[in-house]
């Protein structure tokens, strides 16, 4: 074997090199040492060139020498002492002592600063503010939830809205700055970064001292169990006594939902935010324009609801309330022993105590006044509510929520109605494992840990839906259900359904696995085919669409005003309403629920005579007298017009308008559904949760 021809001699530039790395390496003196070194082999032969090169030079050797002394020692700060060579050699030692301290106070400041500012861009200074708003948690709800917050701040006095999650505080702000606008310059958040189930971390942003905090879910799987966390070391710092802040927090799973209520204390409120959007999803099926309306209700920008003092209709009927605000919308009663009644009787007597839920732009606008000699009763129709015929309809896709939207439709669906789920997971075979799971409602069902994956567990939602379904196949039920499996990620598969036979469609996304691509991709390319539908058929479809990221909502291809719920923008918006008010946690929840007073767009013809001009007042009146309250109206015409769609919310009483047979009253009234079941327990009252 020859000698590689790698093993050559190195050349002297890399020996030198090489060696001037090592002695570089050793020490930090050895690094102040080469650069004394370099500074003197540069400044003093240049210091010599000057003098020899100056007319005005001394002329003799020793002169010329002392001047390029001078000129060296005042270049490197040593002090141009002359004389003897101990004196020349103590005022360089001074100089360089000089020099060394000076570096040295200018390094220390250098790096107090620089690290100052590292943990100011870390976020883990503490917070001192008093009566802020704490909000724990980064996910989608974040940016909604600040927002919304900021919105909800009174001009005169602003409170600081501090945000704690663990991600990098310098990217929160910026998320944040592009969600708010120019409303985020006028508000002040405060973000801190670091876990927030640390309880280390946790007191750096005073949550003993806040007037509310908000612990938001992130969406990823384990959120809840964090949530859980989270609610622990809040107890830890704030202690378990009644002196706290009120808690509001929201878990995905039912079966977190207690231990998270005890886990938040007696001032917490949990919500169940899978439970709130399948409720949303069901009720928007028969209810076109209803995820316009509640979103219209949610959010700070217009009218939302508000807790006001009921003490000028005390002992009067509540229908009386109806028509004392001008320019509010009474709903409801919030009586004595904190029960929450809303679209009570007419009769209803205000107790001494209670307090009024009214629809108004802010506490201060709801100014009673009788509104009575508004009403034209010549107007109002006494034609009776078309009758609510039995439907079919379609879902297309699945994923954790889907069995809870399947059981809100059973129990709101009119008899002899037929729903049909479409699934590309194999039913079948699941359900032959999972036969003896309980129902798909019951929180403490647990899917199968030998199954990966999350198609796995689709697989065993569907699996327990399909269990119910056979179950209660003997038992009189309103909905029949049924499920197929087909491949719908192919085009010809959704192009070959016969949506003609459909009253309603509901698309609901994939759950999000690990690849790249998102639950809304696949949404959009569904309802692309659903497009396609629509233009062949020359029909009209009503779909309900459900997204994950709000952005996407402009790019769905739908029609202008459909309804498409965005679980998380839904959240965000449900939490910041509740941190404001927490009286109005029962309100949302039955509002929400197929038990009690929900939200309903009905004909304008069965409340005033169609093409007659009548006052808002006049609706009101006619809605009083079928037991529901009246909070607005929607304009066919203006139906696909953005922004509003449409919609009037809370219009003043005195307000007038030609109604048309085609347009809608919004009223907050018992389902008729619920009216004729008799399953209820029969309390109006609904728990806080």
């Amino acid at each position: 074997m020859g000698r590689p021809e790698a093993r050559r001699r190195a050349s002297l530039r890399d020996r030198a090199g090489y060696r001037f790395d090592r002695t570089l390496a050793r020490s930090t003196g050895t690094l102040m040492g080469w650069l004394v070194i370099t500074c003197l082999i540069i400044v003093v032969p240049v210091s010599t060139v000057l003098v020899w090169t100056d007319p005005g030079s001394p002329r003799s050797l020793s002169g010329r020498l002392t001047a390029a002394w001078r000129t060296s020692a005042e270049t490197l700060r040593l002090g141009a002492v002359t004389g003897t060579p101990l004196r020349m050699a103590l005022a360089a030692l001074l100089g360089l002592v000089a020099l060394l301290c000076v570096s040295t106070l200018v390094g220390v400041i250098t790096t107090g600063l620089a690290d100052r500012m590292a943990e100011l861009s870390r976020g883990r200074s503490t917070v001192l503010e008093q009566a802020h708003i704490v909000v724990l948690g980064w996910s989608d709800q974040a940016g909604t939830v600040v927002s919304e917050l900021a919105a909800a701040q009174a001009p005169d006095r602003p409170r600081a809205i501090v945000l704690l999650a663990d991600q990098d505080k310098t990217e929160m702000e910026r998320a944040l700055a592009a969600r708010m606008g120019p409303r985020g310059s006028r508000t002040g958040v405060i973000c801190r970064s670091g876990p927030a189930s640390d309880p280390g971390v946790l007191a750096l942003v005073s949550p003993q001292t806040a007037s509310t905090v908000l612990v938001l879910s992130s969406g990823e799987p384990g959120a809840d169990a964090e949530v859980l966390r989270v609610l622990l070391a809040l107890r830890a710092v704030v202690g378990t006594g009644a002196d706290g802040p009120p808690v509001l927090a929201a878990v995905r799973e039912d079966r977190y939902h207690a231990p998270a209520r005890l886990a938040a204390g007696p001032h917490g409120t949990v919500l169940r935010t899978d439970t709130v959007t399948a409720r949303l999803i069901a009720q928007c099926v028969g209810r076109p324009g209803l995820s316009l309306v509640l979103r219209d209700l949610l959010d700070f920008a217009g009218s939302e609801f508000h807790v006001v003092d009921a003490t000028p209709f005390e002992g009067g009927p509540f229908g009386a309330a109806l028509l004392g605000y001008p320019d509010s919308c009474v709903i409801g009663l919030l009586t004595a022993e904190a029960r929450t009644v809303l679209s009570p009787p007419a009769r209803t007597v205000v107790e001494p105590g209670s307090r009024l839920i009214v629809l108004s732009r802010d506490e201060g606008s709801a100014r009673p006044e009788d509104c009575e000699h508004l009403v034209d009763p010549s107007v109002v129709s006494t034609a009776a509510p078309p009758p609510e015929e039995a439907s079919r309809l379609l879902v297309l896709g699945w994923n954790r929520r889907a069995p809870l939207v399947v059981a809100q439709l059973r129990r709101t669906a009119r008899p002899g109605s037929a729903l049909d789920v479409v699934t590309d997971l194999d039913v079948m075979t699941e359900s032959a494992v999972e036969t003896d799971l309980g129902a798909m409602t019951d929180p403490a069902v647990e899917t199968d840990p030998a199954v990966p994956g999350p198609r796995a567990a689709e697989a065993v939602h569907v699996a327990q839906a399909v269990h119910v379904a056979e179950a209660d196949a003997t038992a009189p039920a309103p909905l029949a259900v049924s499920f197929r499996s087909a491949p719908l990620s192919r085009p010809e598969t959704l192009l070959g359904l016969d949506l003609s036979r459909y009253d309603g469609l509901v698309v609901l996304g994939p759950e999000p696995g690990a690849g790249p691509d998102r639950p809304d991709d696949w949404t959009l390319v569904t309802l692309l085919g659903l497009r396609l539908l629509e233009e062949g058929t020359a029909r009209k479809l009503r779909v309900v669409t459900e997204l994950t990221d709000d952005r996407n909502r402009p790019l769905a291809p739908v029609d202008p005003g459909s309804d498409v719920i965005v679980s998380g923008n839904l959240t965000g918006l449900l939490m910041a309403q509740i941190a404001q008010n927490r009286h109005l946690a029962p309100v949302f929840d039955e509002l929400f629920s197929a038990d009690g007073s929900t939200v309903r767009l009905c004909p304008a013809g069965t409340y005033v005579r169609p093409g007659s001009e009548a006052s808002f007042a006049t609706v009101v009146a006619a809605a009083r007298a079928r037991g529901e309250c009246a909070i607005g109206y929607r304009v066919h015409e203006r139906r696909a017009l953005a922004p509003d769609h449409g919609l009037r919310l809370n219009p003043p009483k005195a307000a007038r308008h030609r109604w048309s047979s085609e347009d809608e009253v919004i009223v907050v009234s018992l389902d008729p559904a619920v009216c004729a079941d008799p399953a209820p327990s029969g309390s109006r009252a609904v728990s806080t949760g």
